[in-house]
């Protein structure tokens, strides 16, 4: 889900962008919305989660928990948001898949 371009304009998003992702610039943060809500979600303070709770709906902060990158939240801040946000039970965090190497075995 992509980010509605007017909310890269906003400086308390952009400045909340800046905190949350200290690697990469606010604009390219704001692209990817479950990428900067997840990031807001495991990394805000009590600002920040004020910040993106009035921007935001409820059903936005859903979408990024059933998307959720994996690697990005840790337990406490998984199981938090889904008791604020009502979503139970509270699935396993998401995790890094690995592709299957193909067998070194020759026919």
């Amino acid at each position: 889900m992509r980010i509605h371009p007017t909310m890269h304009a906003d400086p308390e998003l952009r400045e909340v962008a800046r905190r949350v992702v200290w690697f990469k610039p606010p604009d390219e943060t704001l692209r990817d919305e479950v990428f900067f809500l997840n990031h807001a979600m495991v990394w805000g303070d009590v600002g920040d989660t004020r910040c993106i709770r009035r921007r935001y709906s409820d059903d936005q902060l859903r979408h990024a928990l059933a998307n959720a990158h994996p690697g990005v939240f840790d337990a406490r801040s998984w199981h938090y948001w889904h008791i604020v946000l009502g979503v139970g039970p509270v699935p396993p965090l998401p995790r890094r898949g690995f592709a299957k190497a193909p067998s070194l075995r020759s026919g």
